[in-house]
């Protein structure tokens, strides 16, 4: 794997949270903006941006309490917070013209939501595992019982300190034990630009540990897909067929599109545009025409 010649960095405003991005060139080129998923940051995206470069002005943000932005004072992370951040840094960039939007799990759930909110923003979409957990991880509790166990959640969080490894080998291995279809130079790439040393030289993530709250309202299908049908833009969705995402045209979710083309590319999981990057690409040039 080549060396990589970075991108600059640069910060904008939402919610007053000083937020970070990175930017690719190409400023005459069109805008495409690449969103992350949970837990992760904007140089994920690295080895997609260098071949999108070539044909997009490619800037990828790091979403509120990941990579370098803020963490969000009260820990709230919900996807509504980041359609609203994603929309400040249109605005900030491109205010007037249709941008394309690339993004993936959490990330995608916001680029989707984004574009079916307001719609004519956005020119095209590319949402990887971005249409939220299957059914059968919906557990249908009280409403109560969710509330209450979210509570005891964000106090626990409130508790726990950041996990120190001893190296990044360390941070590395568990890396490559949240996804092993990872090539070594692929995490050690993810690692590095995912953890900070402690002034004790350990290692930690990035991540604000708030940002692991599961919500005490489940998944609202209904309202979701009411969204999605109001984009107007073509949209990708791409999944990986050893993921737990689950069968989008079994369950219905693909029926919310106005046109939508699916892509299922083998031997990859929750992580598809790691795991297969170069057929990732492919279906992707295909998809917007490059």
């Amino acid at each position: 794997m080549a060396d990589i010649i970075g991108p600059t960095s640069h910060f904008y405003y939402s919610q007053r949270l000083k937020l970070h991005y990175v930017d690719w060139g190409n400023p005459d080129k069109p805008l495409a903006i690449l969103l992350h998923g949970g837990r992760d940051h904007c140089r994920s995206w690295d080895f997609v941006a260098l071949d999108l470069r070539e044909h997009f002005h490619v800037v990828a943000p790091d979403l509120r309490g990941h990579g370098d932005s803020d963490w969000s004072i009260g820990g709230s992370y919900s996807i509504t917070d980041h359609v609203l951040d994603l929309g400040q840094l249109m605005n900030a960039l491109q205010p007037h013209a249709p941008v394309v939007l690339v993004g993936h799990s959490l990330g995608a759930g916001a680029v989707l939501q984004r574009a079916g909110v307001f719609p004519e923003a956005v020119r095209a979409v590319v949402a990887i595992e971005g249409l939220g957990p299957p059914g059968a991880m919906i557990r249908e509790t009280p409403a109560h019982e969710r509330m209450q166990h979210w509570v005891i959640d964000m106090l626990a969080l409130a508790q726990r300190r950041p996990r120190e490894y001893p190296s990044l080998e360390a941070a590395m291995a568990r890396m490559h034990e949240a996804n092993p279809h990872l090539t070594p130079q692929l995490q050690r790439h993810l690692t590095i630009y995912g953890v900070r040393r402690n002034e004790n030289g350990t290692y930690s993530w990035k991540y604000d540990n708030y940002s692991r709250a599961t919500s005490p309202y489940l998944f609202n299908l209904k309202d979701a897909m009411e969204i999605w049908s109001r984009i107007r833009c073509p949209v990708l969705l791409v999944r990986g067929d050893a993921s737990w995402a689950g069968d989008w045209e079994r369950d219905g979710r693909l029926d919310a599109f106005r046109t939508a083309e699916l892509a299922t590319l083998a031997n990859a999981g929750h992580w598809v545009h790691h795991d297969r990057l170069g057929e990732f690409l492919g279906v992707v040039h295909r998809f917007l025409n490059l």
